[in-house]
Formats: structure tokens, C-alpha cells, sequence
């Protein structure tokens, strides 16, 4: 299985994941670390990507999925995902990729961007995504995880998530 950990910019999706990777022992790929400098300085400067920026960005993300499911890994992956058809795109590495909304008011995000340093993105983008996410619909296979409470708390209700299905 592989576990992709989704939602706007400031939600913990790096946080949440890392650690439930780093506790389970399996491969974590950080997406922002796949886009291409371009992208990167378009954010940067507080310019929203289009869907041509993300589209090499996203196949790339797949093709990690696909070779770790070649070898009969499971991964964990944090990445936006903000809308279904970029979920299609991750799904087409596997047949088996699930993902975890971390979700929250705007407001309590905006908040925890504020307060972090060091990252590219810049809390002013997060109106931009927060108009862009899709939450995922009943097919798709996930679920979502509210992030008010303490980042511990919800590593370790994610951690469960990922634990049970791993299990079966």
C-alpha cells in the first residue's frame, strides 16, 4: 500500500508523515523535494502553480510510487493533492494508494504558517489552495484526519490509519 498524506500548505502533512514513515520503517518521499526549481521559485515569489507546472512534478511522484511498488514496498508520501485529478495521476503508479486528508479551518493553518520558518511556501498562497482543494469524494480511497489537535495526537491516530491497513 502506499499512503499519501494530503492537504494545503501548513496542514503537517511532512510532519505527520515522517514520523509515521520513521515509526513503520517504511520509504517517505517529501514531494515538494520532486519539483523542479522553476516551481519552486514561482512560490516562492507568491505565485500560484498552474496544472502545466504540476504535471511533470506529479508524473515524477507517481513513477517513485511505481518503483517502490515493483519491489513490493509500501510508501508514504507528503504531498498537496489538492484536486482529483492530481490524485489520479499519483494513483497511476499503483493500484493500491490510499490517502489521508489532513484538514482543518483555514484560519487555524494560516495561523500554524505563521509561526513556522524555514519553508518556501509562503502563508499568503494558502487562499490559493485552500480555493483549489477537492476533498476527496466517497470513491476514493481515504479518509480525513482533523489537525486541531495536538501534533501528537494526530501522528498517532495516523499511525493507526496506516497500521490497520498495512495488516489488512
Amino acid at each position: 500500500m502506499h499512503f499519501v498524506f494530503m492537504g494545503v500548505s501548513g496542514s503537517g502533512k511532512s510532519t505527520v508523515a515522517g514520523q509515521v514513515a520513521e515509526r513503520l520503517g517504511l520509504p517517505f518521499a517529501e514531494a515538494d523535494s520532486f519539483h523542479p526549481e522553476a516551481n519552486i521559485a514561482k512560490m516562492s515569489a507568491g505565485v500560484p502553480l498552474t496544472d502545466a507546472d504540476r504535471r511533470p512534478w506529479l508524473t515524477a511522484l507517481a513513477t517513485w510510487i511505481a518503483e517502490h511498488e515493483r519491489r513490493g514496498e509500501s510508501t508514504v508520501m507528503a504531498c498537496s493533492a489538492l484536486r482529483r485529478d492530481y490524485r489520479d495521476i499519483l494513483r497511476t503508479g499503483a493500484p493500491s494508494v490510499y490517502f489521508l486528508h489532513l484538514d482543518a479551518p483555514t484560519e487555524l493553518i494560516a495561523e500554524r504558517m505563521r509561526a513556522r520558518k524555514g519553508h518556501f511556501m509562503p502563508a499568503g498562497l494558502l487562499a490559493s489552495q485552500a480555493a483549489t482543494l477537492e476533498p476527496l469524494r466517497p470513491d476514493e480511497a481515504g479518509e480525513r484526519i482533523d489537525i486541531a489537535p495536538p501534533i501528537e495526537t494526530v501522528t498517532a491516530q495516523a499511525l493507526r490509519i496506516v497500521a490497520a491497513r498495512l495488516r489488512g
